[in-house]
């Protein structure tokens, strides 16, 4: 997702007026935020002795002298549960060993996302909407700290220093921890305004501090929702319709109800669901219960019938999407043409941690543990499940083993099949749902089928004078509050393309929006640009060598406008050594890439055996995404994203065959393997504007590189995704 992607803002409400005194009495300093209906910041201090007004809190100082960051996003991997404490920390002047980092519960007044107006992870926002607010908080913690150290020492809080978690007054010698003075920071007036630190007295934003949560990963002490135990709990496992669009006619249970351990076989609205007492003995169970599906409104069609219906639809007109001159005309009359179509299967999301949630529910109240990407959602879903408010759901937000997006759908999908199961159960029993494997491969929600149909024409002199583009597929926003009004263009189908940054003076961008297809689909890591940047970029090169010039030189040539491209093109070319010698077999390919308002570029060397197997050796990879927080965390992105996005492109493919999904596990739906991965060098751009995203815009521009490398190698565009349905692989 990205902030385009955002068009309303939420009504901002400012919570009640708490106190502005903070009260501590032993338990700790508590500091939040709230935000005013002007939209202009507001300071509230919660009495931390009183747990529900914890809530309210961004940051805490307990007695033991630890600062803990209340962390509105999801953890899933990105690393927010570094990079928010390091931004707290470094207004605070804390030690780094002091921090922690503790997942915020469901409270959209207090944890909105600023960017799209309730609290929920995407877009790669989540540095960017909390960059400034967490900057105050840690300031405001820091400035109650010293006031009450110069209330104390009876000294003017101006001589009074900070460093390393310890206040100090060099002349009468004073000095204390934030542990020690948390109970008297906690009676302070928090102040009405701070200031916030110069960017060049830093020094943690911008280092490369260890990840809080590496130890406990690595050890074992880290919990996931599928390390949830609750007293009396019970398993809960689903089949779905073979069918997307199916529903249960009838269902026979005898034999899944004689196996031990088996509790109830119920009907829910996406199944039926089995309760047991183990995970594996629903499983089974489930396996064993005879259903009768209607599927008289089920989508029956297989991948080439689609396939075929998209390419039908792609040589006619559609919606336009951005236009600018005259393309058609131009395009009449151009020296030369170059024109080609590009096909991108379905993808899965496939995160390691499968699916899962706990539900319990009482009389008027609800909690969920779970990996919850949108909190705000969920908690309305379960909330109307129930029959309840959503302020009566409690969610405790769990590390989330990867998502890429498919933990934050509006139905909240299985929250909420974990909630109907619970409503059939005695008041007070928690239960755990668990898709497996195959329950989310064969039906989860998907990247969209596209289909792109591209054309340019040059000049005599080899100038890019004209371009059409236009894409086939279905629209992620339809259906969701994000939805236009009737006959708008879903941006996520055509971000990308419609905002091409190479000046062209006459272009057409088109869409055609599949509404009638029947496969579910949902934003997947990097959303409209895993398959416009690689449709962009691949038809560049091909452009480039109609007309006769060397792939950079020609991007460079159309940039005037967009000097951040250029910058990390002119970066990612002097560190990839574009231009100089390579062994036999091998070649470069380049592309870049803007997303979530961060533009990474790439270079992938390719290379070629005797049997024709290709092989991605090394990708260089420069990026800006503004200030950094943390070094070695947006590496990580960056190396991460070329992992997902290489598998993907090399032989990443959800197909259907009469409706069902062909693919069940990794066997079929094949990922990078640890072998394949290839080296990787990380080079950031140097910047002093404010943070953008890192999570997504690492995977657009790898796909397109790979394919340019290997265009360059054998003089073919690859046009058909995955690679490795056409090319060899190793």
């Amino acid at each position: 997702m990205n902030k385009q992607m955002f068009p309303f803002t939420a009504s901002e409400t400012a919570v009640s007026a708490p106190s502005r005194r903070a009260l501590l009495k032993g338990a700790g300093l508590i500091i939040a935020f709230s935000f005013a209906p002007t939209g202009a910041r507001v300071l509230a201090a919660a009495p931390a002795a009183k747990k529900n007004l914890e809530a309210n809190a961004f940051v805490r100082v307990a007695p033991d002298n630890t600062v803990t960051v209340i962390v509105k996003h999801l953890e899933m991997g990105q690393g927010v549960n570094t990079g928010l404490p390091t931004i707290v920390a470094e207004e605070m002047d804390a030690d780094w060993s002091q921090m922690r980092a503790e997942s915020a519960p469901a409270n959209v007044e207090l944890y909105k996302n600023t960017a799209f107006g309730m609290q929920g992870t995407g877009g790669s926002t989540a540095i960017a909407n909390s960059y400034e607010q967490l900057r105050k908080a840690g300031a405001t913690a820091r400035a109650m700290l010293v006031n009450a150290a110069a209330k104390e020492w009876k000294v003017p809080a101006g001589e009074i220093t900070v460093k390393q978690g310890v206040v100090s007054h060099a002349a009468s010698k004073h000095s204390a921890t934030f542990g020690e003075l948390a109970d008297k920071a906690a009676a302070q007036m928090p102040p009405a305004d701070v200031k916030l630190k110069d960017p060049k007295d830093f020094t943690l934003i911008g280092t490369v501090q260890p990840r809080l949560d590496n130890v406990d990963k690595t050890n074992g002490k880290a919990i996931f929702t599928l390390d949830i135990v609750r007293p009396g709990m019970v398993y809960a496992s689903i089949a779905h319709p073979p069918r997307f669009g199916a529903t249960v006619k009838s269902f026979d249970a005898s034999v899944a109800m004689k196996l031990k351990g088996v509790i109830s076989v119920v009907p829910i609205s996406s199944g039926v669901a089995v309760v047991a007492d183990s995970f594996w003995t629903a499983k089974k169970a489930r396996d064993a219960v005879q259903i009768t599906w209607d599927e008289s409104k089920a989508e029956k069609r297989g991948t080439p019938e689609l396939m075929a219906a998209y390419k039908a639809l792609g040589k006619t007109p559609g919606q336009s999407a951005h236009k600018a001159g005259d393309a058609t005309k131009i395009m009449a009359t151009a020296a030369k043409t170059v024109a080609t179509e590009f096909e991108f299967p379905f993808l899965a999301h496939a995160p390691m941690e499968p699916l899962d949630a706990v539900v319990e529910v009482r009389d008027g109240a609800c909690e969920v543990w779970a990996g919850s990407q949108f909190q705000t959602v969920d908690q309305g879903n379960v909330a109307k499940v129930l029959g309840l408010k959503p302020e009566q759901v409690l969610i405790h937000t769990q590390l989330a083993g990867g998502s890429f997006g498919r933990r934050a759908n509006f139905a909240s999908d299985f929250i909420v099949e974990a909630t109907e199961i619970a409503k059939t159960l005695p008041a007070g029993t928690p239960v755990k749902l668990i898709w497996t494997r195959e329950d989310d491969i064969k039906g989860g929600k998907y990247r969209p089928m596209y289909v792109h149909n591209m054309k340019a024409g040059l000049d005599d002199k080899g100038n890019l004078v004209a371009w059409t583009h236009r894409i086939v597929g279905q629209s992620i926003f339809k259906g969701t509050p994000f939805q236009g009004p009737p006959g708008s263009i879903d941006p996520l189908s055509v971000e990308g393309a419609a905002n091409l940054p190479y000046a062209v003076p006459n272009i057409d961008v088109e869409l055609h929006a599949t509404d009638d297809v029947g496969v579910p689909i949902l934003w997947w890591r990097s959303v409209g640009s895993t398959h416009t940047a690689y449709a962009t970029e691949v038809f560049t090169d091909m452009v480039a060598k109609a007309a006769g010039k060397d792939p950079l030189a020609f991007r460079q040539a159309m940039l005037g406008g967009h000097a951040r491209h250029k910058a990390v093109l002119d970066l990612v070319a002097e560190k990839a050594g574009w231009g100089t010698a390579l062994p036999a077999n091998t070649a470069r390919g380049i592309a870049v890439a803007e997303a979530f308002s961060s533009v990474v570029a790439q270079v992938a060397e390719v290379s070629r055996d005797a049997k024709g197997n290709i092989k991605v050796n090394r990708v260089v990879c420069a990026v800006d995404c503004g200030m950094i927080i943390n070094p070695d965390v947006v590496r990580a992105q960056m190396e991460g994203g070329i992992g997902y996005g290489l598998g993907a492109i090399m032989k990443g493919a959800i197909t259907l065959k009469d409706g069902r999904v062909e693919q069940s596990n990794f066997d079929g739906y094949d990922v990078l393997r640890i072998d394949e991965m290839p080296k990787i060098e990380v080079h950031f751009l140097p910047s002093t504007g404010a943070p953008t995203g890192v999570g997504e815009p690492g995977v657009p521009p790898i796909g397109p590189a790979v394919a340019n490398a290997i265009f360059a190698l054998t003089g073919k565009p690859v046009t058909v995704l995955p690679i490795s349905k056409a090319i060899p692989t190793v």
